[in-house]
């Protein structure tokens, strides 16, 4: 076992916890099978989180940091507010290769909705991306780049909705899902509704 400063060790853990939760799920998982992945004893994690569900809202909550994180790298350098959102619309943290586990494991929330600590957890992510993607949309409406005829708001949440619905079905492996027959994708289509054409 090697010896990581504390928040070296605290990301190792949340990244192991991110692995093992997304293959074993959540309530499945136990703290032994993570200091076993993680290369350290139970007592270790006990030092970096109060319980396995303390775990957990943290993973939710670095999750929803790292896309952000994410979603600002990509748009950097892009300032006409129609690139942007172009850019936003193809970029689901969900199907990432990095993502892919994280968001696994935000999906088995479902089942522990009624946890007061990771409902709340679960929520501020959610707001905090819809926060994001409002103010993405908000400045290609300014800009006259995207229809006003629909909120901002209603925009980013029919945006979010149906990026977790993609981002579930890649999840199931649903073989053929967003294209049709021509290859027209599901972002081609957002986009040519969203985004009005110069």
């Amino acid at each position: 076992m090697s010896r990581l400063p504390a928040a070296e060790r605290r990301e190792q853990l949340l990244d192991r916890a991110a692995d093992l939760f997304s293959t074993r799920g959540y309530a499945r998982a136990t703290t032994a099978e993570l200091a076993k992945a993680a290369g350290v004893t139970e007592p270790i994690i006990y030092r970096h989180f109060k319980s396995k569900r303390d775990l957990y809202v943290a993973l939710v909550e670095r999750t929803g940091r790292e896309t952000l994180a994410l979603w600002e790298a990509d748009l950097g350098g892009a300032t006409d507010p129609a690139d942007r959102l172009r850019r936003l619309l193809g970029d689901n943290p969900m199907v990432s290769t990095k993502g892919k586990a994280p968001y696994r494991v935000f999906l088995q929330s479902i089942s522990e909705v009624d946890d007061e600590e990771i409902q709340r957890a679960v929520a501020d992510h959610i707001a905090n991306l819809h926060g994001f993607v409002t103010r993405e949309i908000e400045a290609a409406q300014k800009s006259r780049q995207v229809t006003d005829k629909f909120s901002a708001e209603v925009i980013a949440w029919m945006l979010l909705h149906l990026g977790m619905g993609y981002g579930v079905m890649s999840a199931l492996q649903i073989p053929g899902h967003g294209r049709d027959a021509d290859g027209t994708h599901v972002r081609d289509v957002l986009e040519r509704v969203l985004v009005r054409q110069r």
